[in-house]
């Protein structure tokens, strides 16, 4: 079984479950997962977690996201993108340097309200489900984050921007939101995820690419090991004689690891054969478990 994450560029007309199916196929294994849906009609940074790599699809989940984005004004979608149905078109008449201060005021905290085109659900039941049905339920604003807008390019009714923003943000809803401030509405027109936490677009596959990839034996060329997502915590290796204690996820006292830090925090565990066990933080001093990797061979 393959364990780890590969960096896929998802491309336009699939969807996220689309990608991870294609996966088993090419890979032929079926413990993998995805970390965070794509719309259909989006594209790019879809990283993909196999095997025991698993167990941090929620944690990339989290990550913070970059995008890049085409907010068309003067039009309004039930999908909040250009593939849904147009519900009104307004003249634009907002004037740049107004537009630019109401995109930057979006930066920083704002409630969102969910698009009901989406995969959240209410009752048991996914939004998207209810808006095919032509039922529409009332949402909560949900508070999201926005690092930062990037205005790349201004062509009116066209606005080009990067857009690094927290978990749970929809950037169609961004750009529709955007829209009603500026007085004509707005969609958006295109969508490219260009970062998830440590994974950019440079160096993400196509799902043609790692295809053949496989074909010619040298996957492991794009196979992102798990411990390289914790890069930022110290690496602490067991004493030999304690190696069994961690593969069980028991709490080690620091005279059991061969590395002694000054500073107690979460470290990335390791055997003595530097083979990677799992997350640590320290607690009551020890440090214990937060998530293991390690599974019996």
């Amino acid at each position: 079984m393959i364990n780890g994450i590969i960096n896929v560029y998802k491309e336009k007309g699939f969807t996220s479950h689309d990608v991870v199916a294609k996966l088993r196929g090419i890979l032929k294994q079926k413990k993998i997962g995805h970390t965070g849906t794509l719309d259909p009609d989006a594209e790019g940074v879809l990283p993909v977690c196999l095997g025991k790599a698993t167990k941090v699809c929620d944690m990339l989940t989290n990550h913070d996201k970059i995008y890049a984005a085409e907010l068309l004004l003067g039009v309004e979608t039930d999908t909040q993108d250009l593939s849904g149905t147009v519900l009104s078109q307004k003249e634009v008449r907002v004037e740049e340097k107004e537009l630019r201060q109401i995109i930057a005021g979006f930066v920083g905290e704002y409630e969102q309200i969910p698009p009901m085109y989406s995969a959240l659900k209410v009752n048991g039941r996914k939004l998207y489900e209810l808006a095919r049905a032509g039922i529409e339920v009332e949402r909560q604003p949900r508070k999201v984050m926005i690092h930062s807008i990037i205005i790349k390019e201004i062509q009116l009714p066209v606005v080009k921007m990067e857009v690094h923003c927290s978990k749970g943000t929809y950037i169609r809803t961004l750009c529709h939101d955007i829209g009603q401030k500026a007085g004509c509405c707005g969609c958006m027109q295109k969508l490219i995820r260009t970062q998830v936490g440590i994974f950019g677009y440079q160096k993400s596959r196509r799902l043609e690419e790692i295809q053949q990839l496989a074909d010619q034996g040298r996957l492991s060329e794009i196979i992102v090991p798990v411990d390289s997502l914790f890069s930022k915590y110290p690496a602490v290796h067991t004493r030999e004689n304690c190696n069994k204690q961690a593969y069980n996820g028991n709490p080690l006292a620091p005279e059991q690891c061969i590395e002694q830090l000054t500073e107690k925090e979460a470290i990335r565990l390791y055997d003595a054969a530097g083979q990677f066990i799992g997350i640590y933080q320290w607690k009551e001093q020890h440090y214990v478990p937060v998530k293991i990797f390690w599974e019996t061979k």
